[in-house]
């Protein structure tokens, strides 16, 4: 270009140059025509001084106007090259990628992306910026945009700095001081784990629970005669609270084994074994109802062998104790001996520095808010203390013992009640002390961050599975249709296409009796774990399933009802209270409303509720039966119509209820009859040891002697769900 515009330049001078040399020799000659000579040199000397500058001027203006009509003639043939190479624009896109993700990949907005998967399969209602795409989607997507396909692995996200908190490393063993041991006590339901427990607390709580049945974890402390202090644990026995026992034994120092002399070991007994087992925790064995007269301990002793439990008369190391809860016989000899287990273990803790413990239960109260039952590990917790579990916070507001009263500072081994969480920890969880509240907001933001992360983990590894399943199906389609000519593919796709047509509306009524969806509320965290825990065992899912649309913690309330009245469901509440109020607006709205205070009253209300959801079975009732003697016809009109003459054996014949024929053992005709008679009168009833005659509503059917002629009716059975808990 550069070389261009020299030429040009030099042309344009010499060509500028010779016109204004031309035009002023014309000047020239016609001043000297009216001045004369003298005066026309001056003038054409004046003209050639003005020379350099208008010069100047007409080739700097010339060589501008080049410059821009050359840039523009480069430029065209540039962008003509440009527009006839032209590709389609290639797009990076990745298995799982949501809409907003691939609007942004095609540089266009999300309604672009809506319009593309207007008129195809998709529920575009159900869809949202954030919703994960199918790859035959983010093809057709693509596709109507004209543009091309490119896929790419998973788009790796900015590492993020890991923000969570941790406990500290180890203590140093010389700031260590002693500690109260955290004793669990587990066995089998009924076996007296909570009497036993109220004479060390001196206290009744087994006549305040509902069926006699622990249904919670519960945290005492307890003040020996000694001066010895025990943090007991007291799980329930009962067979749904299996997570419960589990979470007890991970907390703890030593388990107590409460073993019924008159009843032996039972299922729950072994599964507290192996939970001790699996935490690696001491056992202590405590012997109860040795007052009864059928108890036999002994035996207790050697069952517990077949677990390797191994008491010291055997040769082993489980302490055994024989006591009476009912009667108090013997109850200091046991907690002696988990003091004195206690001692050989050197339990100890450092009271220093940031808190650390374990959330025992979890429930919200009216006037406390989220509250949570939990045993301090390490540390001491004061009020203000910020600390995090799971994915809740909380600065401490207050503290309270299991009876309810404030106290200022909680220790390692204590059982303490905290308010001030923002939301409710679950039971079990890790809680941490923390520096700040800004701190503890950053702890929470990371740990849902991980959540989420691991949840799209998941959805892209079933993803992945969908999109295999839907290739290999699509392979198979395209074998199946391979050999065919377009006239039979086309006729066999048409009836796959009626098959699945959408459902009519009494189909769909008919689908919906089938499915029963339920809200379930409980009172403290444990308790709906504990359900829903119940809930994971339901495998009849060919009979009537069982949909979960919500679960919380808390009295039942106007959004429970809403959401029961949406899906057509069930609240179930366990220990928890529904209001008049919400009493009266469930009714308004045809809501059931379940309440219950014992765990299998639940459960079989549960069941009895999947039962009645089930189509019911139509069962046969015999009324009477006859046998035919003679066969003979009658004249009715210009018609032969058969007439069976019988007699009735056993009960009565009942016109208006339905009849069957049987011949050799086999039901030949199914119906009910157009005439009764007796003699020659029509009457509705025969009983038995009447002859009558009779005639049916299909006329082709023949008579023979010999036949039976049953009358029954028939009755609608209520069907059983066949969902066995365990329990």
């Amino acid at each position: 270009m550069k070389q261009k515009l020299l030429k040009l330049e030099n042309v344009l001078r010499f060509h500028i140059i010779c016109r204004q040399l031309h035009s002023l020799d014309q000047r020239r000659m016609l001043v000297q025509r009216r001045h004369g000579f003298s005066s026309a040199s001056r003038v054409w000397t004046a003209q050639l001084r003005a020379w350099p500058w208008q010069t100047d001027v007409f080739i700097g203006a010339a060589l501008s106007q080049y410059r821009l009509l050359v840039t523009k003639k480069e430029k065209r043939p540039w962008k003509s090259q440009l527009s006839s190479t032209k590709s389609k624009k290639e797009v990076e896109v990745w298995i799982g990628m949501t809409v907003e993700e691939l609007a942004r990949a095609m540089e266009r907005d999300i309604d672009s992306v809506y319009e593309a998967l207007l008129n195809t399969t998709i529920d575009l209602d159900s869809l949202d910026a954030d919703s994960r795409l199918d790859e035959i989607w983010i093809k057709e997507v693509i596709k109507k945009a004209g543009m091309k396909l490119k896929w790419s692995k998973l788009k790796q996200d900015k590492v993020r700095e890991n923000k969570d908190a941790v406990r500290r490393p180890q203590a140093d063993p010389a700031s260590l001081t002693p500690r109260n041991p955290v004793v669990t006590i587990m066995g089998h339901v009924d076996h007296g784990k909570t009497t036993l427990l109220d004479k060390l607390r001196k206290t009744q709580v087994a006549a305040m629970e509902a069926g006699g049945i622990t249904q919670h974890i519960g945290a005492f402390l307890v003040s020996l005669p000694s001066g010895e202090k025990i943090t007991f644990l007291d799980t329930p026995g009962h067979a749904a609270f299996s997570a419960m026992r589990a979470r007890g034994a991970q907390v703890t120092d030593i388990v107590v084994l409460v073993v019924a002399a008159d009843d032996g070991v039972m299922k729950q007994t072994v599964e507290s074994i192996q939970h001790a087992k699996d935490a690696q925790v001491p056992i202590v064995l405590a012997i109860n109802k040795c007052d009864k007269a059928e108890a036999d301990p002994e035996k207790v002793k050697k069952e517990l062998l077949a677990y390797d439990v191994v008491c010291e008369d055997y040769g082993g190391d489980v302490q055994a104790v024989h006591v009476s809860a009912l009667t108090g016989d013997n109850l200091m000899a046991l907690a002696e001996a988990t003091i004195a287990l206690a001692e050989m273990l050197e339990l100890k803790a450092d009271p220093t520095g940031p808190v650390e413990g374990t959330v025992i239960e979890s429930f919200t109260d009216k006037g406390r808010g989220p509250v949570t039952t939990a045993v301090i590990q390490r540390g001491t917790l004061k009020k203000g203390s910020v600390l995090v579990a799971g994915k809740s916070w909380a600065k401490v507001r207050s503290m309270f013992d299991e009876n309810g009263k404030t106290i200022n500072e909680a220790y390692p081994s204590m059982p303490v009640g905290i308010t001030g969480w923002r939301d409710l920890p679950s039971a079990g969880d890790e809680i941490l002390e923390v520096e700040s509240e800004s701190r503890a907001r950053e702890v929470i933001d990371w740990r849902k961050f991980e959540q989420e992360q691991e949840k799209n983990k998941d959805d892209l590894k079933i993803i992945e599975e969908k999109r295999k399943e839907h290739q290999e199906a699509h392979w198979k389609a395209r074998e199946k249709y391979g050999t065919l000519n377009w006239k039979k593919r086309s006729f066999m796709k048409y009836l796959e296409r009626k098959e699945q047509r959408p459902l009519k509306p009494k189909e769909k009524t008919e689908r919906d009796s089938n499915v029963l969806p339920i809200i379930i509320k409980g009172d403290v965290d444990g308790s709906v774990e504990t359900i829903l825990n119940i809930m994971d065992t339901y495998d009849a899912s060919h009979e009537c399933e069982l949909e979960l649309i919500h679960f919380g913690v808390g009295d039942i309330s106007e959004n429970d009802v809403t959401f029961a009245e949406t899906f057509d469901g069930v609240i179930y509440g366990f220990n928890v209270n529904a209001s008049s109020v919400i009493q009266q607006s469930a009714t308004k709205k045809g809501v059931k409303i379940k309440l219950h205070k014992i765990i299998y009253h639940l459960v079989e209300d549960l069941q009895e509720e999947l039962s009645n959801r089930l189509p019911r079975s139509v069962e046969e009732h015999r009324i009477g039966e006859a046998s035919i003697l003679a066969t003979f016809s009658v004249t009715e009109g210009k018609k032969k119509v058969p007439v069976a003459g019988c007699r009735v054996q056993k009960g009565q014949l009942e016109k208006q209820k339905k009849f069957k024929l049987i011949r050799n053992g086999h039901v030949i005709w199914k119906g009910s009859l157009t005439s009764l008679k007796h003699h020659k009168d029509d009457i509705s009833v025969i009983k038995t040891g009447m002859d009558c005659g009779l005639s049916l509503d299909e006329e082709k059917i023949e008579f023979k002697v010999g036949d039976e002629i049953i009358c029954y009716e028939e009755k609608e059975v209520l069907a059983k769900t066949s969902w066995d808990p365990g329990f």
